[in-house]
């Protein structure tokens, strides 16, 4: 019975920190966007003037928040969840495809000469996040 109880704990606080993880996406990402298109704007890059928010929102965002909403509230009013469980599988199977493509089309020797320096910050967010996860692991008795 303990492990039954340590594993759910367990469960539930990965869920957390995944979640949390997750969540953090959107503040990096409007950050960067709104920051881009202020440095293009400020530069007059793709024939703009002045900041527009329509340009710099990223709409992924705004799509994430809504299915998350619809989800929750699918979820917390007891409706049968069949459609969504087919959707987690759908979306398994794009995202594996689309990982897929990503390295089949990949060329090594290409993304090191040309891509050091985006190699350089994936390996730093790759970085972050693991401390940021082994952190809250920590916080929450995890590890």
């Amino acid at each position: 019975a303990w492990d039954a109880i340590h594993q759910s704990n367990t469960l539930d606080g990965a869920t957390i920190v995944k979640l949390t993880r997750t969540l953090a996406i959107i503040p990096i990402t409007l950050g960067l966007s709104f920051y881009k298109a202020y440095k293009e704007s400020k530069n007059g890059g793709a024939n703009q003037t002045t900041f527009q928010l329509k340009k710099a929102f990223p709409m992924f965002i705004l799509y994430f928040l809504l299915a998350s909403i619809v989800t929750t509230i699918v979820s917390g009013l007891g409706i049968d969840t069949v459609i969504f469980d087919n959707l987690k599988v759908l979306s398994k199977f794009f995202i594996v495809m689309a990982m897929g493509a990503i390295g089949l089309n990949t060329n090594p020797v290409k993304l090191v000469k040309t891509g050091g320096q985006a190699i350089g910050v994936g390996a730093a967010c790759w970085i972050a996040i693991t401390c940021v996860s082994l952190l809250m692991q920590h916080i929450l008795g995890i590890w």
